[in-house]
């Protein structure tokens, strides 16, 4: 399993993606994962600043409607930065309430799972813990999961899923078939603080344990709103190489 980093946890570093790929690139990090800053630079070059740190891309974070508008851009962005997955990184709370309003989502999803694995790459679904809302079928995600169309894969936020109230290990197993990456970021369950990683209530040894018993491919740091970006970015990879 390769480890890499959520760049959405670098955003205040006050530095080019360019930049920021190259600082990446002086750590154990594997990869990185994208999130919208990536667009702020021509994809190859881009491309280029991965290539001259040593680094690949695991995956982006793409949202659901700019996968809708411009399925064909999204496409291209990924083959030019060399990855082949397409990661929804958000859905509203109102999106999975109701039974209702699941069934919606999960139709949404699997639409677009279909249209990118037509391309020859996977659309994920990564959670909060919105996703773990109660409706009257059971939990959400677990209904998501149920409803939605086998192209779908799921990032899994293990820090989210146990702010949801449930226990990330067992979420790992029970969607090991349809989960290739998986997000460490770790939570305070008494507050809304983002601590840093390994200093929360996250099991980091035993997520990472399920992650390899599930044959994940990739590790994925992140934190929402590290107190230091730069100092929290040679401490998550630390981490991860501890136990990865």
């Amino acid at each position: 399993m390769q480890t890499a980093i959520q760049l959405y946890s670098l955003r205040e570093i006050d530095e080019s993606v360019l930049d920021i790929i190259a600082r990446v690139g002086e750590t154990s990090f594997d990869g990185v994962e994208f999130a919208y800053r990536v667009n702020e630079e021509p994809a190859e070059d881009v491309r280029q600043a991965l290539d001259d740190a040593g680094l690949v891309a695991s995956s982006a974070h793409v949202g659901i409607e700019a996968i809708e508008d411009d399925l064909d851009g999204v496409i291209e962005a990924a083959e030019t930065l060399g990855y082949d997955d397409i990661v929804v990184p958000w859905l509203d709370p109102e999106h999975f309430e109701t039974v209702e309003a699941v069934e919606a989502s999960a139709e949404r999803l699997s639409e677009l799972a279909e249209a990118v694995a037509e391309h020859g790459m996977q659309l994920h679904y990564h959670n909060h813990d919105q996703e773990f809302a109660e409706t009257d079928e059971g939990i959400a995600f677990h209904l998501l999961a149920e409803l939605a169309s086998d192209d779908l894969m799921f990032e899994v936020d293990a820090g989210w899923a146990l702010a949801g109230g449930v226990d990330p290990v067992e979420l790992l197993h029970d969607y090991g078939d349809r989960i290739s990456l998986v997000h460490f970021k770790d939570v305070h369950l008494d507050s809304d603080a983002a601590p840093a990683l390994g200093e929360g209530d996250l099991d980091i040894p035993a997520v990472a344990e399920a992650a390899h018993d599930i044959g994940a491919e990739w590790a994925v740091f992140e934190n929402d709103d590290p107190a230091d970006p730069i100092e929290a970015l040679p401490h998550g990879a630390q981490v991860l190489d501890d136990v990865i």
